[in-house]
C-alpha cells in the first residue's frame, strides 16, 4: 500500500511539472499578497465609543489608514491606524520601511476595539499591555492634565510592551522592560526612528526628562 501511495504522489508531482502548474506564494495567508487581517473596521466602528467631549473638528481630521506589516509569527499582517489625515502619508512611508526591514510589529488595531475598553471607554493601558500599536485616542498625557498629541491623532505608539514609557521608577506598561537586543525594539539608529525624525517627528526615546521609546509625535503646523 505504501508503494502504491508513493507511486501516486510521484505521478501527481510529474503531472504538475508537465502541465506547468506553479504555486503563487501570494496565495498563502501571511504572504505579501495575502496578509493576515488583524483589523478591518468601518469608519463607524473605528470611532465607536469615542469620548463625547472630543471636538467635532478634531474627529473630522482623523483618517482610518490601512497598513501592512511583518509580525512576530514571521508573516505579513494587515491592520489599521486612526491618524490625523495630514500625517497619513508619513505613516504609510514608515510602515513601508518597517515591512522592508522585517521589523516585527505585534498588531495594529484601533483602540476602539472591544479588547481595549474598560467600563466602555477606550483604554490605553489595555492596548499597551497587549503590545498593540495605535495612534488616535482623545486623552490627556500620561501623568498629566493637558491633551496628548494622541488626542489630535498626531502621535503613534509602536510595540508599547517592548518600548515602554520610563520616568524614574515608573515603567508603563507594568511588567515591561527596554532591551534593545530584542526584536521589535526601537533604537536611535533604527531605520524606523530615522525615517520618522527625517519626516519632522519627535521620538520619545530622545527625551531627557523621561523616555517614551514607543512614542512618536508630530507638532501641528503653525
Amino acid at each position: 500500500m505504501k508503494h502504491i501511495r508513493l507511486v501516486f504522489l510521484l505521478f501527481f508531482f510529474l503531472l504538475l511539472v508537465l502541465t506547468g502548474f506553479s504555486v503563487d506564494p501570494s496565495a498563502y495567508a501571511g504572504a505579501p499578497g495575502e496578509p493576515i487581517i488583524d483589523s478591518r473596521m468601518t469608519r463607524e466602528e473605528a470611532f465607536d465609543g469615542l469620548d463625547e467631549t472630543c471636538p467635532a473638528d478634531i474627529r473630522a481630521r482623523q483618517k482610518v489608514v490601512t497598513v501592512t506589516y511583518y509580525s512576530f509569527d514571521r508573516k505579513v499582517h494587515e491592520g489599521q491606524l486612526v491618524i490625523d489625515s495630514e500625517v497619513a502619508d508619513d505613516v504609510r512611508t514608515v510602515f513601508e520601511v518597517a515591512l522592508r526591514e522585517r521589523f516585527p510589529i505585534s498588531s495594529v488595531i484601533p483602540i476602539s476595539d472591544k479588547r481595549f475598553r474598560k467600563n466602555g471607554r477606550w483604554d490605553d493601558d489595555l492596548s499597551m499591555a497587549a503590545n498593540n500599536t495605535s495612534a488616535f485616542n482623545y486623552r490627556v498625557i500620561t501623568g498629566g492634565t493637558r491633551l496628548s498629541k494622541h488626542a489630535y491623532g498626531r502621535a503613534i505608539d509602536i510595540n508599547p510592551f517592548l518600548n515602554p514609557y520610563i520616568k524614574g521608577t515608573t515603567i508603563l506598561p507594568p511588567g515591561s522592560a527596554y532591551d534593545p537586543n530584542i526584536a521589535g525594539t526601537l533604537t536611535a539608529d533604527h531605520p524606523i526612528v530615522r525615517t520618522f525624525v527625517g519626516l519632522g517627528w519627535e521620538w520619545g526615546g530622545d527625551w531627557t526628562s523621561l523616555k517614551d521609546y514607543q512614542h512618536f509625535e508630530k507638532p501641528l503646523k503653525e
